[in-house]
């Protein structure tokens, strides 16, 4: 009886392991990604990735947590897959951030290996950390062999191995990807096969991707949003061209000569392309969908996408501890609604506004998102009292504060933590930042409240401004925020700043904001 359940847990089992073993054995000689003039099919990357998850069991390494310091490529792709089919869990790491950083993200998953990009491993810093943990190191991209290490290509060709069988998938631990850092200090969030899976099937089938979409990939692998809509992707037989940052010249040359059908951008990337001068001449018509996310897309941004781009244009939200996506917002369908519009839960994801006393609330009224689905967290890693916190009431909190309107459309309207309270009116930061950057002379802006002698807190923006847009002062801002704010939602003061401080994914850091101009108002009598 032991045996076949055990052949039957083997038959049935869901392991990221399989993905692109499985999308290989249909389409095996499709391309699977473009880097560059690089090309692989479905078939070579799952070779390479079976040799290397070969070479990794050779080393011991089985159940450790396996961490990937590098770029977007084709080799980051078949790391990933590496760690999988070996047995090991993957922990992937922004290589945006500075040493220490890096170093508390290693040492809190307790990580026995990585796969590092040998310009990162060139850093005396990055490699002193390295060795310093002592992780067994492969380096992608080395021209020659480094003493104490591995090479990935060497181990990418040596001879075929036979699939590895390896006893995984379901509800072991499958991966731990540490948060981007807005409040602070980094949480480790740990999610298992079948969460990862399951995201991976909803993404596929809330932008209806198939064999014959060709997918577009700028940002960073190391994110969940850009590793669902990747892996998704390949798990459905499509083609991705993986890009290693944003260019939006070199995007609309691959829309035109790759006839990329599902383009994924920040907001602020859409802004870029729309401005390019090429763009007018540049066909776009293999566009099937435009997906933004990560921040609020303009109201007159997603219009002249639509217009000039591509008529569908989808928000996708999630979040690392409810892995993307789990509410989808279809701008074609409602086109009236701004850029906060979070629309409705995709397939298998139920969503919910609460109260601070777990009382689910309904349309217009104000509340913590909550979400109940196959996709959510373990837990945080080595953090059992805000795992606990994270799922009061038998719901995940987001700390997102929205509302369903009379549509069912769920309206994001800040994060909790951002929500600015001011003589006892509450202020969203995200409406007031969406109403700045709607002028023309604006590039960016972040919405804070700082602590105020009469009004307990005081609404603060900090500005950037457009090139050439030196002649934009405060009160033309402020006059703008008049004809469309509320009295109390006016800022009390805007600052010009020349940079936001962002994590690498495209999120402002307002608590460094707050931190450093806490003083602002110290000195006002309201």
């Amino acid at each position: 009886m032991q045996t076949a359940d055990a052949e039957r847990t083997r038959i049935a089992r869901i392991s990221l392991a399989d993905i692109v073993r499985r999308s290989a054995r249909r389409n095996p000689d499709k391309t699977a990604v473009i880097q560059g003039e690089r090309r692989i099919t479905f078939s070579a990357l799952d070779a390479a990735s079976e040799r290397v998850g070969e070479a990794l069991r050779d080393q011991g390494l089985t159940d450790r947590r396996i961490a990937t310091m590098c770029v977007n490529s084709i080799e980051h792709l078949a790391a990933i897959q590496a760690i999988h089919k070996s047995g090991n869990v993957w922990v992937p790491v922004n290589v945006q951030l500075d040493a220490a950083s890096i170093e508390h993200v290693l040492s809190h998953a307790e990580a026995s290996g990585v796969f590092i990009d040998a310009t990162l491993f060139a850093v005396p810093a990055l490699r002193a950390l390295v060795e310093r943990l002592g992780l067994l190191a492969v380096v992608i991209g080395a021209h020659e062999p480094i003493a104490g290490t591995l090479q990935f290509d060497a181990l990418a060709s040596r001879p075929p191995a036979q699939p590895l069988a390896v006893d995984q998938g379901d509800d072991d631990l499958a991966l731990v990807m540490y948060t981007s850092g807005t409040t602070g200090k980094q949480k480790g969030v740990m999610h298992s096969h079948r969460a990862i899976h399951g995201a991976l099937l909803s993404c596929a089938q809330s932008f209806e991707a198939t064999e014959r979409d060709v997918v577009g990939s700028v940002l960073p692998l190391f994110h969940c949003a850009q590793h669902t809509i990747s892996m998704g992707a390949l798990m459905v037989g499509a083609t991705i061209w993986l890009a290693n940052g944003f260019d939006p010249a070199a995007m609309l040359a691959a829309i035109a000569r790759e006839r990329i059908s599902w383009l994924s951008c920040l907001p602020m990337m859409f802004d870029a392309l729309m401005k390019h001068p090429e763009r007018p001449r540049t066909d776009v018509s293999s566009l099937r969908m435009c997906m933004y996310g990560l921040a609020p897309m303009p109201k007159n941004l997603l219009a002249d996408v639509r217009r000039e781009m591509c008529a569908d244009v989808r928000l996708g939200t999630g979040q690392t501890e409810m892995y993307p996506p789990t509410m989808v917002y279809r701008a074609s369908e409602h086109p009236g609604k701004d850029g906060n519009c979070w629309g409705v839960s995709v397939a298998g994801v139920e969503t919910a506004v609460m109260d601070d006393d777990g009382r689910l609330l309904g349309p217009g009224e104000v509340g913590e998102i909550v979400h109940r689905g196959p996709n959510v967290f373990l837990g945080y890693l080595k953090d059992p009292e805000a795992t606990a916190a994270a799922r009061r009431f038998g719901w995940h909190h987001t700390g997102d504060i929205g509302m369903f309107d009379a549509d069912g459309q769920m309206l994001f309207l800040d994060r909790k933590k951002d929500m600015i309270k001011s003589g006892g009116e509450n202020v969203s930061s995200i409406k007031l930042e969406a109403v700045l950057l709607a002028h023309p002379a604006v590039a960016g802006a972040a919405v804070v409240g700082l602590p105020h002698p009469h009004w307990g807190e005081a609404v603060a923006a900090f500005v950037v401004l457009r090139p050439m847009a030196d002649a934009c002062g405060e009160d033309e801002l402020l006059a703008f925020c008049r004809e469309r704010l509320g009295r109390f939602e006016v800022p009390k003061s805007v600052r010009f700043v020349g940079g936001l401080p962002m994590t690498p994914t495209g999120k402002v850091q307002k608590f460094q904001l707050r931190t450093a101009h806490l003083a602002l108002f110290a000195a006002e009598e309201g």
